[in-house]
Formats: structure tokens, sequence, C-alpha cells
């Protein structure tokens, strides 16, 4: 039997707590089962989303601010109301540029964002 993971139905953000992630980089668990995952990653100004990939499909809304993403070999600036899609396995990474808010949804799940496995790809 495949495990599930889920959270509730509803979430308030400022409910939820946030994960310091070192780097100036914060990060809320939002909704999410075993099959797609939300997160609001919250960066100051200057903190790095280094490069890493993963098996996961993954597309980002910019809430607030502005990035260079670099996504493979293409580079490009993403700002408030932007986004972004990322096959499984393509590098990818950004640069906090102006202070902001991401939202990331991911299939499958991360379940390395749940026990604490996840390998940190952020730092200054």
């Amino acid at each position: 039997m495949e495990k599930k993971t889920e959270r509730q139905k509803f979430f308030t953000s400022k409910e939820m707590k946030w994960e310091d992630l070192g780097g100036g980089v914060q990060r809320q668990l939002l909704g999410y089962d075993n099959q797609i995952m939300m997160v609001k990653v919250k960066f100051e100004k200057g903190a790095v989303g280094s490069t890493h990939e993963h098996f996961h499909t993954q597309s980002t809304y910019c809430a607030e601010g502005k990035f260079e993403f670099t996504i493979g070999d293409d580079v490009k600036l993403v700002g408030a109301g932007d986004g972004v899609y990322i096959k499984p396995n393509l590098p990818h990474g950004a640069v906090c540029l102006e202070a902001g808010i991401l939202i990331d949804v991911f299939s499958p799940v991360r379940e390395d964002f749940l026990d604490g496995s996840a390998v940190s790809y952020f730092g200054k």
C-alpha cells in the first residue's frame, strides 16, 4: 500500500510555522499530499538558492521581489507576477536581487522536506 502524506484542507499563512533554512531563506510548507506540494519560500536580498537538481517537476510563481534564475544554460530575471517551469533533473538555482517570496509547486511531494533529509542548497 502506498504511503499517503497530507495536510489539512485549509491553511492560513499566519498560522503556519516558518522553517529557517539559513542564508536568509525561510520556508513554509503549505498544502500537500503524495502527488503534489506547495511551498512558500521567503528570501532576503542577496540570498542564494545554489544550483541543484531533483527528480520532481517544479513550477514557481514569484509573488514578490526580483530573482536571477538559472535553469539549465538559461539565465533570466524574474519579478513579481512571473513564473518558471523546471522539468525533472534539470539543474537550476536563483539569486535574490530584491527581497521576495516564491511559491514553489512540486510533483510528486518533496518527501525530503517532510522528513528533514533535504540537502540545503541555500546560502549567502
